[in-house]
C-alpha cells in the first residue's frame, strides 16, 4: 500500500487518481501509524513552506517522515514537498524545513530573462517545461529524453550536493529532481504530466532502493 500524506497542502486527490488508473492501492492518510507502516510513501503538496511546516508539525507528521526515509522505504516528494524536504525555504521570511536532502529553496528573480530573449519571464513558471536527466536512476528509467512536465512554482531547490538527477531551464538552471538513498523529489507534477508524469510514477511504484 502507498501512503499519501494528508498535511492540509493539496493536490492529494490528483495523486490518488493516477495511482489508481495505474492500479496501485494508496490512502490518503494523515495517520503516522499508517504511514510509517505503509510499503511506499507519496508527499505532495501545493502552498507556501510555512503553513506547510506548521501543519507537519502540529500534526505530527515531521518525525515519521524522517524514520520512513532512514528505514529506506521507497519515498516520493512532489511540488512543495519536494521543497520542503531541503534544509530551509526563503518563502514566508525563511522557514526551517525537513531537512532529508542538504540545501535550500530560493526565489526566482522578478527580472530573470533567458539568453535570447530579453523579456522578463513570468514568475511563477506555470506550463509546460522540458527537463535534463543527468544521471540514471530507477524511477526515471524509460522517460524520453524529450519529455516535458507540468510546472507551477515560485520557488526552487538549490541542493546542497550533487545529488540532482534532472536539471531543467526556465532563465536558471535549477535542480528539478533530486534522488538520494531511498527518496526522490520532483518539482513538477508527474501526476498532472500525461504519459511522461505516469512513467515516473510507475518507475517510483516498482523501485526498489535496496535492490
Amino acid at each position: 500500500m502507498i501512503a499519501i500524506i494528508d498535511y492540509r497542502a493539496g493536490n492529494l486527490t490528483s495523486v490518488e487518481r493516477a495511482l489508481h488508473f495505474l492500479g496501485e492501492a494508496c490512502q490518503i492518510t494523515d495517520d503516522p501509524t499508517i504511514i510509517a507502516t505503509a510499503d511506499r510513501v507519496i508527499f505532495p503538496g501545493v502552498g507556501a513552506a510555512g503553513e506547510a511546516m506548521r501543519n507537519l508539525n502540529r500534526l505530527g507528521l515531521s518525525t515519521v517522515i524522517h524514520d520512513v526515509v532512514a528505514a529506506g522505504k521507497p519515498f516520493l516528494g512532489i511540488c512543495l514537498g519536494y521543497q520542503i524536504l531541503f534544509d530551509s525555504s526563503e518563502e514566508d521570511g525563511g522557514v526551517e524545513c525537513l531537512g532529508v536532502f542538504p540545501g535550500t529553496v530560493v526565489r526566482f528573480a522578478d527580472d530573470m530573462t533567458e539568453a535570447d530573449n530579453p523579456l522578463p519571464l513570468k514568475i511563477p513558471e506555470m506550463g509546460w517545461n522540458g527537463v535534463t536527466f543527468v544521471k540514471p536512476h530507477p524511477v526515471t528509467h524509460g522517460v524520453p529524453a524529450d519529455a516535458e512536465f507540468y510546472f507551477v512554482h515560485s520557488y526552487y531547490p538549490v541542493p546542497g550536493d550533487e545529488g540532482a538527477c534532472a536539471l531543467t531551464t526556465y532563465g536558471v538552471d535549477f535542480a528539478s529532481g533530486v534522488a538520494a538513498g531511498s527518496a526522490i523529489g520532483f518539482q513538477f507534477h508527474p501526476e498532472k504530466s500525461g504519459e511522461p508524469g505516469l512513467q515516473l510514477l510507475r518507475g517510483f511504484c516498482a523501485w526498489n532502493p535496496n535492490a
